[in-house]
């Protein structure tokens, strides 16, 4: 009788992660030999659940348990006497553990850096985005069931469910990572996985500037508008860049400030000291408990903030977030451009509190915001900073703008990339005199590419 056991260091190796010992007797050969790899991967699969107490391996570090799984695999193998080399053992055993421990087929992207977005449609349709483009993998789950013990994984491990009666949910990964899981009845594949990954190393407008997010000059604006304390909004579409463009500019917050956000799911990873970070909670099971961002935004406000970060505002809580936009607080949202996110922010006002006249709305807008920074995806893959638009006030019942930085398309090269620049409309913007407090009036000045006055 052959037994597979861990050494005997209970705090990394638990000795009874494998509780049934494997036996030829017990597991007789196929009288005939397997079709392919799949099916032999099928049948190790089988008789290593078996064994293995998935409660103990979900403790061990995931190399530990890769290289015992190996081992068992090595004999499973032999019973069934099929030949597989070392780099076909570890494969399998990496697929099996993530199986086990991990995401499954879903695995593997995570470790990718160049890969921003991974998408499940179903057990047997996986994209990734890769350098801002997307392409279709050759990984699948076994089946839809396999996709939802997945999906029910995630959004277990942050104390959420997702079952028939609960279909949708947004989560996040260990490591940050969003997460989007609908299943069915709402959807007719089986079951969908969205996962937005976020860069490992967080980016600094540096960095970006040399991505080509955007120019020093324009990076510098930006540096300055936070330590001058505006109120920015980052607007843009889905995959923009918006939340990555937040956290690069959230690290000019002055280290003694105190800093609380609040997300529907939290992805934000700003780099103060003094940092709370507030997460809204769905009903549940019977249909109460639920914490939306309205409350969260209105507690944020006893708490003695020095700053206010929303991750996204998408609804009622639009109004609540300029309540409580005093000094250097910012949000994103989803628009088109500056403008149509002045329309969003207004529409969203409205779902709040219907009795308020437009005038009065736009006027809470115009006093509260000072600066939309608004973030495209190109063709060419790069998130680019497309415009900074301050707002100038009202004349009338309108509120005026005015356009600090632009991105200037001029052409698109044979390799498919975009040639263009960011140029400053050399407008002199209305908080010169806030940079001035703080002896950034010069720097301001020169960033806009205008002389001083």
């Amino acid at each position: 009788m052959i037994t597979t056991r861990f050494g005997r260091d209970p705090a990394s190796q638990p000795p009874d992660l494998f509780l049934i010992p494997s036996a030829a007797a017990e597991f007789p050969a196929p009288v005939v030999d397997l079709a392919s790899l799949s099916e032999l991967k099928e049948r190790i699969r089988s008789v290593l659940l078996s064994r293995i107490d998935p409660t103990v391996a979900g403790r061990i570090p995931r190399a530990v348990l890769r290289r015992e799984i190996a081992k068992l695999v090595n004999e499973i193998a032999t019973e069934d006497r099929v030949q597989l080399n070392k780099l076909e053992e570890m494969a399998l055993a990496a697929d099996l553990s993530d199986d086990m421990i991990g995401l499954g087929p879903l695995e593997p992207f995570l470790d990718g850096d160049d890969i921003t977005d991974i998408l499940a449609n179903g057990p047997s349709d996986i994209f990734v985005e890769r350098n801002g483009k997307l392409e279709k993998t050759a990984a699948r789950f076994r089946d839809a069931a396999h996709l939802v013990s997945i999906a029910q994984r995630i959004a277990t491990a942050i104390g959420r469910r997702i079952d028939e009666a609960s279909p949708m949910v947004d989560a996040r990964l260990a490591d940050g990572s969003r997460v989007n899981i609908v299943l069915p009845p709402l959807v007719l594949n089986g079951g969908s996985i969205s996962i937005r990954k976020f860069p490992k190393q967080v980016l600094t407008l540096d960095m970006m500037v040399r991505q080509q997010n955007l120019s020093p000059e324009l990076a510098r604006l930006l540096e300055i508008a936070a330590r001058a304390r505006l109120n920015m909004l980052i607007s843009g579409g889905t995959g923009s860049g918006k939340t990555t463009l937040l956290n690069a500019v959230s690290q000019y917050i002055d280290r003694d400030e105190r800093v609380i956000t609040v997300e529907d799911a939290v992805e934000l990873r700003l780099q103060q000291p003094h940092v709370v970070q507030m997460e809204t909670r769905p009903p549940n099971i019977e249909g109460v408990g639920e914490v939306a961002q309205r409350e969260l935004l209105r507690n944020a406000l006893r708490m003695r903030p020095d700053r206010i970060i929303v991750g996204e505002v998408r609804g009622p809580e639009a109004f609540d977030m300029l309540q409580a936009m005093n000094t250097g607080s910012m949000s994103t949202v989803h628009a088109n451009s500056p403008r149509d996110a002045l329309y969003r922010v207004e529409n969203m006002v409205m779902m709040a509190n219907l009795s308020l006249p437009l005038r009065a709305i736009r006027m809470q807008i115009a006093s509260a915001v000072n600066l939309i920074v608004h973030v495209e995806r190109m063709r060419d893959g790069i998130r680019r900073v497309q415009n900074v638009t301050e707002i100038a006030g009202m004349e009338g019942e309108i509120i005026t703008t005015r356009e600090l930085f632009g991105f200037h398309y001029r052409a698109e090269r044979l390799d498919g990339g975009i040639e263009g620049s960011f140029e400053s409309t050399r407008m002199r913007p209305d908080f010169i005199m806030r940079a001035a407090r703080l002896g950034l009036q010069k720097d301001l000045l020169e960033a806009l590419g205008i002389g001083e006055v």
